[in-house]
């Protein structure tokens, strides 16, 4: 079959995957409608796989297949198309291959679920959003993808929407993001604006014409690009949780876990990243823009691994080692590792991925209980999800020996690390040093939370041997009509292996955490990347930081290393040698404790200057505006002011003769002397 067409199909087959089920889904029953919805998935999933291989080892070349207008308002000209080139080559491989072995892994997950049909064609749907945003070919198209996947989101975390939290959290989500997107939309607008069009391909070329131009507003020059740049990354900082619109993501753990696993680790989230690599032909001459994504970056990847330290939601730690791991991808970004970004972004997908559902077959095993310090001693229950869930752990912890090789994390991670401090060395990046170090300090913090979430789980006195427990007391379900009292088993607890169905997905995914980085290192951020790239990543004449990291001091090299045993070793002393300790202090609390817990207290300071903030000025204009000014002055003033003035003529209608008479007599009088008044005159 032609390439261009199996690309194609490939690209829409998840679209009509979820319109079949979408529409027609009870009536075809759930074994059908997971049949053709993972079934598509698969065939995705191959045809990702054949690109991919074709780009990196048959020679394959950049192609573009314009489908059909879009978009047409003057100059304003949006075509639907497909582009493959290396970026869309590499999203399409971690898009379909996470988003099938979800597909598969919600088989043994959803199984109790009343509404199968609806909860996979949302999973298809956000899918085709994804592979619409990463194979287009101009901002509209992007555009689109970029809403798409947002609407599948607040779909797919709202999808136990009788539970208050995940329709609280699905609405968190989508506010927070449109805050993101406005900004994406101006900064597409302010593209479209300096070069008059849209399209990539045109784009791109003139860039480099356009490095000087700049914009007057309030008596200052302004970089256009550092403009457009910034505007673009705030949409950025929306979609994939950067530091202070990251709220919405840790709520998001309220949908079921298969959603956390395909949205929030490796495919949505990463949406942001895609977008600025893409765009590197402009950020390559925006400096203040790749300053603020390097400097947002690092200050997330800090944040996020300090509040994961003290976190006791399973999902939730996990949630925050995303956004942790998302800061790695934009300060390398943003200091002009590129090609760095996108190689941890591809490892990242795997044993985040494989962390996400490990933590779902714990979930699963536990009876919905997600609360580690209510688990402990599952190594023996679970063990199939023990090893593949250290796999992950080792990946994540870039545990490995510089020369020698690891997992994946370690050559993405490091690579990530090396660039920055390259960065700094070669002047390509003032904050390469400040990102270099926030980066090691991350790695320590990354491996302490990591190891702490394996240790308290798996390892530890198993707490749950002491108690009785109700199978629906903590489960996602609980808020459907199908999770009555009546239905709870109500006994000690029995942790179980999850079924093959769902340890198939977390097999696959080991074999990703494991090999994806010495595999594809040497195609990514090594000998062949040039090879690799072929252009879809534009990189400066001056920017040679990829190039340099691989000659970095040897401390530099080992510094990511030592920092991950040393958080290794807390993480063991506290949870194993010394287990309790931990706890004990936990209960005592304290203000880093509870500074931590509380999430550096973000939600309660946006709630007290967004959401009271923003109910406070709706009153000013409802209660003082509205009420006393408008309506008061207005109708309601009018209204008081008729009333009142009748009630003054109401007094005169006495109703007595000689009362009408007495008036009509003062008239008389009073105009007969105004008569002779004007006569004397």
């Amino acid at each position: 079959m032609d390439l261009v067409l199996l690309v194609t199909l490939g690209v829409f087959a998840p679209l009509l995957g979820a319109a079949i089920v979408g529409l027609s889904g009870r009536r075809l029953g759930d074994l059908v409608s997971k049949s053709i919805t993972t079934g598509l998935l698969f065939f995705s999933c191959a045809v990702a796989w054949i690109v991919f291989s074709q780009w990196t080892w048959g020679g394959l070349e950049a192609f573009t297949v314009e489908l059909f207008p879009f978009i047409n308002v003057g100059d304003f000209q949006s075509v639907w198309s497909i582009r493959i080139d290396a970026l869309s080559a590499v999203m399409l491989v971690v898009v379909t291959s996470v988003s099938s072995l979800v597909h598969l892994y919600s088989w043994g997950y959803m199984a109790e679920d009343p509404d199968k049909p609806r909860f996979f064609a949302y999973l298809s749907l956000f899918t085709f959003a994804m592979l619409a945003l990463v194979t287009a070919a101009d901002f509209m198209q992007l555009f689109f993808g970029w809403e798409g996947v947002g609407l599948a989101s607040y779909l797919l975390i709202g999808f136990w929407y009788k539970k208050s939290t995940a329709s609280a959290a699905a609405i968190k989500a989508f506010v927070v993001n449109r805050v993101g997107d406005f900004g994406f939309a101006l900064g597409i607008l302010t593209v479209f604006w300096m070069f008059g069009t849209i399209q990539f391909a045109e784009l791109f070329p003139m860039i480099a014409a356009k490095a000087g131009t700049g914009w007057v507003f309030l008596g200052h020059n302004w970089s256009a690009l550092d403009l457009a740049g910034a505007l673009l990354f705030v949409g950025a900082m929306g979609k994939s949780a950067q530091f202070f619109l990251h709220t919405w993501l840790p709520d998001a753990m309220e949908g079921p876990t298969p959603v956390s696993a395909l949205i929030h680790a490796a495919t949505m989230v990463t949406a942001g990243v895609y977008m600025v690599c893409l765009l590197s032909p402009i950020y390559e001459y925006a400096p203040v823009a790749s300053a603020i994504i390097a400097l947002t970056g690092a200050v997330t990847a800090l944040f996020a691994a300090t509040v994961g330290l003290a976190q006791n939601d399973i999902k939730r730690v996990i949630a925050y080692s995303t956004c942790s791991q998302l800061g790695y991808m934009f300060f390398a970004a943003g200091v002009g590792a590129y090609q760095a970004a996108m190689f941890h972004l591809f490892t990242h997908a795997f044993f985040k991925a494989l962390l996400f559902l490990g933590a779902g077959s714990v979930i699963h095993g536990m009876h919905h209980e997600q609360d580690m310090r209510k688990m402990g001693g599952l190594w023996k229950l679970l063990p199939v999800t023990y090893a593949v869930m250290t796999i992950g752990t080792i990946a994540i912890t870039g545990l490995g020996i510089p020369g020698v090789g690891g997992l994946a994390g370690f050559y993405s991670k490091d690579s990530i690390i090396e660039s920055a401090f390259a960065s700094f060395t070669s002047g390509h990046s003032a904050m390469g040093l400040f990102a270099f170090f926030v980066g090691i300090l991350a790695a320590g913090l990354t491996a302490y939370y990591s190891w702490r979430l394996v240790f308290m789980t798996f390892h530890n006195k198993p707490v749950w041997k002491d108690a009785h427990h109700d199978d629906h007391a903590h489960d996602d379900h609980a808020a459907d009509d199908h999770a009555h009292d009546d239905h709870a088993h109500h006994g000690p607890l029995k942790p179980h292996e999850s079924p093959l169905v769902m340890l198939v997905p977390l097999l696959l995914l080991s074999v990703g955490a494991i090999a994806a980085g010495f595999v594809f290192a040497p195609w990514f951020i090594g000998d062949h990347e040039h090879g690799f790239w072929r252009g879809a990543i534009f990189v400066a004449e001056t920017n040679h930081v990829l190039h340099e990291s691989h000659s970095v001091p040897t401390w530099v090299k080992w510094s990511p290393l030592i920092l991950t045993l040393i958080g290794t070793f807390a993480a063991f002393w506290l949870y194993v040698m010394k287990e309790g300790m931990a706890r004990r202090m936990a209960d005592r609390g304290g203000v880093v404790h509870g500074f931590l817990y509380n999430k550096w207290y973000f939600d309660e300071l946006y709630d007290v200057v967004f959401v009271k903030g923003a109910r406070a000025v709706g009153d000013l204009f409802w209660k003082v505006g509205d009420v006393k000014i408008i309506d008061g002055g207005g109708p309601n003033g009018m209204a008081w002011l008729s009333r009142k003035f009748a009630g003054g003529l109401a007094r005169f209608q006495s109703g007595y003769v000689y009362f009408y008479a007495f008036v009509m007599l003062l008239g008389l009088a009073g105009f007969l002397a105004f008569a002779i008044y004007t006569w004397g005159a």
